[in-house]
């Protein structure tokens, strides 16, 4: 009886679990960042030096959203300053591509916030390969986690 009181209630709650990481960061981000995901973009540039994050809103005007990202992100901003890399680890997981290494040499990265049209940005900033070639690996995690969320620009 067990077993298919069980099964019943995996067939139910199946269709609305994430087919996709794709889905499932979409569907979870809300815990995280608290703006509208359907209402705004991720871009994620990599640079010689690191790479630039920004968030912005696809629609001009939206400043509702634009309010939201520029909240965010400066939180998050003066978060990963002092090393805490909390929010992506728990919308992405831990073991996320270049997290571990990120985190690990976030003494060596500077971080700096700025507020963009429609949005914001964090430039992140390093010298040394091994640092830089960490922000590459996970900026490219989160462009294909995020999917139709995120661009590269």
């Amino acid at each position: 009886m067990r077993t298919l009181v069980a099964l019943a209630v995996l067939l139910a709650v199946g269709p609305c679990l994430a087919d996709t990481t794709q889905q499932h960061v979409h569907d979870m981000s809300h815990g995280v960042m608290p703006f509208d995901m359907s209402k705004t973009l991720h871009v994620f540039v990599m640079t010689e030096q690191g790479g630039i994050q920004k968030v912005i809103t696809r629609k001009d005007g939206d400043s509702d959203q634009v309010a939201l990202i520029r909240q965010h992100l400066a939180h998050e901003a003066e978060a990963f300053r002092k090393g805490d890399y909390g929010d992506p680890g728990h919308l992405h997981g831990e073991t996320m591509p270049g997290l571990a290494d990120v985190k690990a040499n976030a003494a060596d990265i500077t971080v700096s916030y700025s507020e963009v049209q429609n949005g914001a940005e964090i430039v992140f900033s390093a010298k040394d390969l091994h640092t830089i070639t960490a922000i590459h690996r996970w900026f490219g995690a989160q462009l294909s986690e995020h999917g139709a969320d995120a661009t590269s620009e």
